[in-house]
């Protein structure tokens, strides 16, 4: 679990999302690559520029949007996810 101390930290440093975070492949709150971790339940917490970003179900999504399923929205599945970042790129 994470500290209180490292939860209000990371509230105070936001940063920019990476370009895999903005093409749902990394979780946004504790970089999980669910490129690596196919089995890792990813949940939809907000958007940048028309995309999904995701995070991990349970305390990241929580951390990321007050609830720890995300938004009400399916994310696209892995496959769509790796197939748009491989265009781009």
């Amino acid at each position: 679990m994470y500290s209180p101390d490292a939860i209000s930290n990371r509230r105070h440093r936001r940063t920019e999302p990476t370009e895999e975070m903005i093409a749902g492949l990394v979780c946004i709150i504790c970089r999980t690559d669910y490129r690596r971790s196919p089995g890792t339940d990813a949940k939809v917490v907000s958007h940048h520029s028309e995309e999904q970003l995701l995070a991990c179900e349970g305390v990241c999504a929580r951390m990321a949007t007050g609830s720890v399923t995300g938004l009400d929205e399916t994310p696209l599945t892995l496959a769509e996810r790796m197939h748009n970042y491989g265009v781009e790129h």
